[in-house]
């Protein structure tokens, strides 16, 4: 089970966090995340991942302004990067995220 001191923890202890919110509902959640994870993992060494179920951890996502889902939250050096909502391309989360990465971590 997730909770908000968990995902801030990471937030602050990670220089790359992926936070993605979704629900057992969701059928575009269950076919985006496997995708985004292994392209995650196959172009950054380090990226650490939360996931929010939101139909669990009700609190979470209106702690960090989600609306809806798939939501997907970069956070890198602690700081909000990017933030994809519903329509989202798994190359799209990667070219955004890839310079910034890149550089923190050269």
């Amino acid at each position: 089970m997730q909770t908000l001191e968990k995902i801030t923890n990471a937030i602050k202890e990670n220089l790359a966090v992926m936070v993605y919110f979704s629900a057992p509902t969701c059928n575009v959640c269950h076919s985006l995340k496997p995708k985004l994870l292994e392209a995650l993992d196959a172009n950054f060494k380090d990226f650490h991942i939360e996931s929010v179920d939101i139909s669990v951890e009700e609190d979470i996502a209106p702690h960090f302004g989600v609306l809806s889902i798939p939501t997907v939250l970069v956070f890198l050096d602690g700081k909000e990067f990017l933030r994809k909502s519903r329509h989202m391309s798994v190359g799209e989360v990667i070219s955004e995220i890839k310079r910034p990465y890149d550089i923190m971590t050269s």
